[in-house]
């Protein structure tokens, strides 16, 4: 997508004819003031993917990781399935956690009925430090029947791409396998050291669809509520 080839914007505002019930005129400009800033928004994400489409091959992924999943030991190679790209979503479930995540288990929670259709594209897969036992536990808990669960027993891939001192923190990594060679394609670096002032620390754009809703509403997002493992 290049800019030079879009109409501006505000043209495109100009051909919207949605009205509703007894709008008043103040809102209906505020409305397509609104609808100028959506559409460049639109405009800046598709911006960004082909940014990180473009990116130059990352670094070659040498190092033997194991994982431990319901089915037993496997490679970083094996996750890959017969697709060319994997993402890892790493969630935080460590030992000493006494209870999943409550933020990483809705983001999760989000992904048991779209896991058929990510599947048919990439292979996706969720990892975790505490044992492979643990970690099918909860999943059935919480009714997940898609989610491919497995355990960094190690906690080198951990260290590596997650968190050097092993933290119980969550990542998301994408890794690509062409011509025989695995590599590292992209992960999520923001977090607290790139947060905005008053803002909790998250990416962009937002993976999981409940903050996206919330966006919509005149409510927001908030700053003093998160979702719960049960209400």
């Amino acid at each position: 997508m290049t800019g030079s080839n879009l109409k501006p914007a505000a043209e495109l505002a100009k051909a919207n004819t949605t009205r509703f019930p007894n709008e008043s005129a103040e809102y209906r400009r505020a409305r397509q003031a609104l609808l100028i800033e959506e559409i460049e928004l639109r405009r800046h994400i598709e911006r960004v993917a082909e940014v990180r489409r473009a990116l130059p091959p990352g670094g070659e992924v040498t190092k033997a990781y194991r994982f431990i999943g319901e089915a037993g030991p496997v490679s970083l190679a094996d996750l890959f399935g017969n697709k060319q790209t994997l993402v890892i979503y790493s969630y935080m479930f460590g030992p000493q956690r006494e209870k999943l995540c409550p933020m990483c288990t809705s983001f999760m929670g989000t992904w048991e009925a779209k896991l058929p259709d990510v599947a048919r594209r990439v292979s996706f897969v969720f990892v975790a430090r505490s044992p492979i036992a643990r970690l099918i536990e909860a999943k059935n808990a919480r009714g997940w029947t898609r989610h491919q669960v497995y355990s960094d027993a190690s906690g080198d891939y951990t260290r590596d791409y997650v968190s050097k001192d092993d933290a119980d923190v969550p990542g998301y990594n994408v890794f690509t396998r062409r011509d025989g060679t695995v590599r590292h394609f992209w992960a999520s670096e923001m977090g607290l050291g790139t947060a905005d002032p008053g803002q909790d620390p998250r990416g962009a754009p937002d993976l999981d669809p409940l903050w996206t809703i919330l966006d919509t509403t005149p409510e927001g997002r908030g700053k003093d509520w998160y979702p719960k493992l049960s209400y």
